[in-house]
């Protein structure tokens, strides 16, 4: 599970796309009558994500099927929010507040993006988050209905958890949660395009290239020089089982949000590669009460951040053990 902030105008490039194509038979090369002529080549038109269905492959489908199992067996993907066997104090809430929220997971390369914990400064929204859903050619209606019920229901958690005023519309959307299949995916080129006009091409590469093993990802985006987000793109994958296709959609509309980095020592929480909690808990609600508590302030840096961070801490846990 991925997040990656970048800029909506960042430095723009070209993308050589590939595809696995079957080998032809070879044919008798037939002999033209007259020299050949040059070939104008007519642009393909742009197409939506949601297009005609393609054929799918179970695949993936079984494969994460049996990661969720294999979690769930071991006892991961925990949904119960943390309990009596996962205390933390306000100095371990401030602590991994500032490391999630002041740090990047991945930076960009010239081979994408690059897992590598940085520094950076606080991120959130200044401004209402209007989300929309949208799925995929091989979605089914019924998966759909699903899916939106428990985007809808988690927004609203988020609003409640942080005062940020979220809703769900296709009007003027500034937050996108894309359910795509691989096929999807892998052509959704053009709509990314659309929907974040002048994306850079990590930020491109970083979905369209996304390796097996990360489950889901979310992009958000600011202002060339600015701390506050104006636009976020999460994907995830159509082939995952409810559980696990719950939890990427808990972690990547909370990321989102501006807690951009995951910590080992964050427990109980999902901001936590371990996947111990598949849910959001109690520990990352009180994370995203300080994320958008108004005595923090966009662009502010960790040591800026850290001192406050730990007063707000301290009143959320009572003062100590929570």
């Amino acid at each position: 599970m991925t997040v990656w902030g970048g800029s909506v105008w960042g430095v723009l490039g070209l993308m050589a796309l590939t595809a696995c194509t079957p080998a032809l038979s070879p044919q008798p090369e037939p002999v033209p009558p007259t020299p050949p002529q040059a070939r104008v080549e007519t642009p393909t038109p742009i197409t939506p994500i949601i297009a005609q269905p393609i054929p799918q492959d179970d695949t993936l489908r079984i494969y994460y099927k049996r990661l969720e199992n294999d979690l769930v067996n071991r006892g991961l993907l925990r949904t119960d929010g943390g309990g009596p066997d996962t205390p933390f104090t306000d100095t371990q809430l401030t602590r991994n507040f500032v490391r999630i929220a002041l740090f990047d997971e991945y930076i960009s390369d010239a081979n994408g993006l690059r897992a590598s914990p940085t520094e950076s400064k606080l991120r959130r929204w200044e401004q209402p988050v209007r989300m929309s859903v949208q799925f995929g050619a091989s979605t089914s209606a019924e998966q759909r209905v699903k899916d939106k019920a428990n985007v809808t229901a988690f927004a609203q958690r988020l609003s409640r958890i942080s005062g940020l005023p979220i809703s769900q519309t296709d009007n003027d959307p500034n937050y996108f949660v894309l359910f795509l299949s691989e096929n999807d995916r892998l052509g959704s080129e053009a709509r990314l395009r659309q929907i974040v006009p002048g994306i850079a091409q990590s930020s491109l590469r970083a979905i369209l290239a996304l390796p097996r093993d990360q489950l889901c990802i979310v992009v958000a985006f600011s202002e060339p020089g600015r701390s506050e987000y104006t636009k976020a793109v999460a994907v995830i994958r159509d082939e995952h089982p409810d559980l696990m296709r719950k939890s990427c959609v808990h972690e990547e509309l909370a990321q989102g949000l501006g807690l951009a980095n995951d910590s080992p020592a964050a427990r109980p929480s999902i901001f936590n590669d371990d996947e111990e909690f598949g849910l959001l808990t109690t520990h990352d609600e009180l994370l995203l009460k300080m994320l958008y508590d108004k005595r923090l302030s966009s662009g502010m840096d960790a040591a800026q951040a850290a001192p406050i961070a730990k007063i707000i801490a301290t009143e959320l846990t009572g003062g100590g053990a929570s």
